[in-house]
């Protein structure tokens, strides 16, 4: 039986000082030209990022998405199994060499051009639970008088003495995390996961200017003999602020259909995946900026149709209030295009929509409003699957 609900998107503004939460190739702020004024962006894949890292804690389940993973096996076995060096990371190679991945030697850590042996990185990232790192160790415990007889890898043509169908059966394994954020692995037959959630980049809902920021550090041995004339240091680095609009939507079939229509494990999952995006946030730069500021509003809505971003909303920079500030505008921005667009479309596919936030008054479009985030998720999972609540 299918979910009865499609999906449940979920829309944040959220106000963040200043603060540089994703940077490009050059260190500087990401933006985006939309509605022919300049935003601060933030990319979907480094949000995304951080939410895993709340959601894997959520669930207490972790997934590794590396090219070293035979250099990982050679130190749980150094580590852990008491193998001798030489022999784990002649184990790691294997493991590394042992399926259809094509793979290169990584080289030498000192910066010279020779190969390394057996220091194998596969060419596509794999993506596996994190348990899945004893299961490999544990095949070179099983296969060990093999490995011992086996010659280094060396070289991009070298075979593995490891069976193929058991490590790549690993490399296919997946746990919660996966089945959410899904998996991209084509080198291995069946191993791709088609993601359950659907991340949009953030980005402020107004005109946002990039600010330079001049700093410069004493060195703290001649400020001793003092001398405060000079600093050890000069340098600057880029900043921004603002109101984000964040959205993602999950899709609850796609979910069920990766995890069996488990419906329970779909409320877990759906329940760790709303309150992971609603409090995570990006850590670039967080010990010299510390943004820790948690969302002015969440809106969730329960659909039976399709997702809608309300990104459009802010098509229009949202102009500051009166005495200042962008947050408030943009709550009443999100609620006026919230209610347009329902109307528009008709919100007979809706089965429930609220929200939550530091606003002390209604606003229409949005729904219901409730105390608490943990009250509006459990409101969205309740009507998207009634009788499931734990």
């Amino acid at each position: 039986m299918l979910p009865l609900a499609r999906f449940i998107d979920i829309h944040v503004l959220q106000s963040v000082p200043f603060a540089n939460l994703n940077r490009d190739d050059t260190n500087s702020v990401k933006t985006v030209q939309y509605g022919n004024a300049l935003r601060t962006r933030v990319s979907s894949q480094s949000w995304k990022r951080a939410v895993r890292a709340v959601f894997e804690d959520r669930i207490g389940e972790a997934a590794l998405r590396t090219r070293r993973i035979g250099e990982r096996v050679t130190r749980t076995l150094t580590e852990d199994r008491g193998w001798p060096e030489g022999l784990a990371q002649r184990a790691g190679g294997h493991v590394a060499a042992a399926s259809s991945i094509k793979f290169e030697l990584a080289k030498d850590p000192a910066g010279k051009q020779e190969v390394v042996a057996n220091r194998v990185l596969t060419n596509a990232m794999v993506y596996v639970p994190a348990v899945a790192v004893a299961e490999l160790a544990d095949l070179a415990e099983e296969h060990r008088e093999k490995l011992e007889a086996a010659k280094d890898i060396k070289k991009s043509s070298d075979k593995s003495v490891l069976p193929k169908d058991r490590v790549e059966t690993v490399l296919r394994s997946r746990n919660g995390v996966i089945n959410l954020f899904g998996r991209m692995l084509a080198e291995v037959d069946n191993a791709g996961v088609d993601g359950a959630v659907q991340v949009a980049h953030a980005l402020t809902t107004h005109e946002t200017d990039v600010e330079l920021d001049y700093f410069a550090a004493v060195d703290d041995i001649t400020a001793a003999w003092g001398d405060v004339s000079g600093s050890g240091h000069m340098g600057h680095a880029e900043f921004s602020s603002g109101t984000f609009y964040r959205y993602a939507t999950i899709d609850l079939r796609d979910l069920a259909a990766n995890i069996g229509g488990d419906h329970s494990a779909v409320r877990e999952l759906t329940d760790a995946f709303l309150s992971a995006f609603i409090l995570s946030l990006p850590q670039a730069k967080k010990n010299s900026t510390a943004p820790h500021t948690i969302p002015d509003l969440v809106h969730l809505s329960v659909r039976t149709d399709r997702p809608v971003s309300y990104a459009a909303a802010f098509e229009s920079p949202v102009p500051a209030a009166r005495e200042g500030g962008y947050a408030g505008p943009s709550r009443e921005a999100l609620a006026e295009y919230a209610q347009a667009a329902n109307t528009l479309l008709g919100t007979g596919r809706i089965l429930a929509s609220g929200w939550a936030g530091l606003e002390a008054k209604g606003l229409d479009g949005l729904g219901e409003r409730h105390d608490s985030f943990d009250s509006l998720v459990t409101m969205a999972l309740d009507s998207a699957q009634p009788g499931t609540a734990a």
